[in-house]
Order: structure tokens, then C-alpha cells, then sequence
């Protein structure tokens, strides 16, 4: 008999963004933008996501990234929470990130992690990043 079982596994994307202020327009126009690459450079399967955090640095408190999430098509049924990041004295101003939780069945696709605008620097490594899981070594 021939196993045809599928080997699903939990991945991350991750992103992170600056808004221009503390204004529901300048965290609406980061999120959006954010979220549009996220869902560009990557294959989401909408039925797959488990859930989506976001977090903001404690000088955004005008309006959710969740709330704005929701908005967007595909996104309604999807569970988002937001938190206030740890305050850290140097760290980045008006910034949002978020972490994508999803199954897939595909454990080997490319995930495209998303630094934008001033959140670049955080990970220069990851910015608009495809990181690739490395092939399984052939087995001899």
C-alpha cells in the first residue's frame, strides 16, 4: 500500500512596517501597504492561516492594524489580535509589525518576509526577502 498521507506544518511569515504618524490615515496607508506585499509575495491560501498578530510600538494607539486587516478582502474570517510591543528606549518609531501563522502542506515553500519603509533596518537581511527552506539533502 502507497502512503499518500500529507505532511502539514506550521509556518511564519512575518512584516514589519512604519506609519508616517499617529493618524488612523497613516496607520490604514502602512498596514495596507504591508499586508499587500505580504499577500503578493506570497502563496496564502486564505483557509490555511491560523491566526495573525500585530503589534505596534506604544506611540500608535489611534486605530487597530487588525481592524484595518479586516477590511481587506479574504481577511474577515481570518483570527487577528493586536498588542502593544515592548517598549524598548531605542527602538523604532510608529512601527507596526505582524506574524503570520499558517498550515500548509507545502512545508518547502518560499516565505517572503516583508520590511518596509523605516522597518528595513530591523531585519536588513529579510528585506523583501524570499527565504527559501533549503532542499532535502538526496539520500544516498
Amino acid at each position: 500500500m502507497e502512503d499518500n498521507a500529507v505532511s502539514w506544518r506550521v509556518r511564519a511569515i512575518r512584516g514589519a512596517t512604519t506609519a508616517s504618524g499617529n493618524s488612523a490615515d497613516a496607520i490604514r496607508e502602512a498596514v495596507n501597504e504591508m499586508m499587500a506585499a505580504i499577500e503578493t509575495e506570497n502563496a496564502l491560501d486564505f483557509d490555511e492561516i491560523v491566526s495573525v498578530t500585530f503589534s505596534v510600538t506604544r506611540d500608535l494607539n489611534v486605530i487597530f492594524p487588525a481592524a484595518i486587516a479586516r477590511e481587506r478582502p479574504n481577511w474577515n474570517n481570518v483570527p487577528l489580535l493586536d498588542v502593544q510591543q515592548m517598549h524598548v528606549e531605542s527602538d523604532l518609531n510608529f512601527c507596526i509589525r505582524c506574524l503570520i501563522h499558517f498550515n500548509t502542506p507545502h512545508p518547502h515553500q518560499p516565505i517572503h518576509h516583508i520590511y518596509q519603509r523605516g522597518a528595513k533596518h530591523l531585519r536588513p537581511d529579510w528585506s523583501l526577502v524570499k527565504a527559501r527552506v533549503p532542499s532535502p539533502l538526496p539520500s544516498h
